[in-house]
């Protein structure tokens, strides 16, 4: 039997156990601390709140954590309202966002750590500077060679508009692509849901005048077909949307085009 060890350095070290407010609705968090400007283990850093003096989403505790416990806890965030997906993290084992997770959802305990299976920048920072290359890999934005339309736009059919339901939503939190074990293994060659939902929103675009060479790039075996539809995708989107009927669908037209 194989066996694996972490390096020492990489394993996670109990870590301060702040003081607990006073109250009646006290909620317990245990998050993921690293920082990479000291050579210190990763640790685990308990915060317990009042949740009658919180918001009630995981961010509203996060921030009044950072607010009012510990300024050097570090985490990205910005809409609050789950459109910008900036706050993406792990909370009980399950990927989301912390502005719209209800903390009443996540009985005991609440354990936070950063998108699992990422290098990480600094406590729930994760490191997306390669998921972001291979977004731009895919080139996403319309590509034509006829013309513009003078003084108009390009038009399109409502059933044409309505076949970019379910792909335009997409934030790019890199939730789906963080929860996948395809991706997890082999991150370095496979695009991942995030980015092959993209890619198809592309190619299915009536406007677009790439698409053969859009499936081209795709047609490779790790780019897409490291994808066994294991769903974790679809099961961890905050929006609601499908990476692995996209990618299905992309599989679907380069053997159609190859029959």
């Amino acid at each position: 039997m194989a066996e694996f060890t972490l390096p020492r350095n990489s394993k996670i070290t109990k870590g301060r156990k702040y003081k607990a407010e006073e109250g009646k609705r006290l909620k317990p968090f245990r998050i993921y601390r690293y920082d990479p400007d000291n050579s210190a283990n990763p640790r685990w850093d308990t915060y317990t709140i009042d949740l009658d003096k919180c918001g009630p989403m995981v961010l509203d505790a996060l921030i009044k954590i950072k607010n009012e416990i510990d300024p050097s806890l570090t985490f990205r965030r910005s809409c609050r309202e789950g459109i910008c997906g900036s706050c993406a993290m792990n909370m009980d084992g399950r990927n989301g966002l912390a502005c719209t997770t209800p903390i009443e959802e996540l009985k005991g305990e609440v354990q936070i750590t950063p998108l699992p299976h990422m290098e990480v920048v600094k406590d729930l920072v994760p490191d997306l500077t390669h998921a972001y290359a291979q977004y731009a890999s895919i080139q996403p934005w319309l590509k034509t060679v006829t013309a513009a339309p003078s003084g108009k736009e390009r038009l399109q059919s409502p059933e044409d508009r309505a076949k970019l339901d379910g792909l335009y939503e997409c934030i790019l939190c890199f939730c789906c692509t963080t929860s996948c074990p395809s991706y997890w293994w082999n991150g370095d060659k496979y695009l991942g849901p995030a980015v092959l939902l993209q890619a198809y929103r592309w190619i299915i675009d009536s406007r677009d005048e790439a698409t053969g060479e859009r499936l081209d790039d795709l047609e490779d075996p790790f780019r897409l077909y490291r994808c066994h539809t294991i769903m974790n995708c679809a099961n961890v989107c905050p929006k609601g949307l499908n990476p692995a009927k996209a990618i299905a669908e992309e599989k679907k037209l380069i053997a159609e085009r190859s029959a």
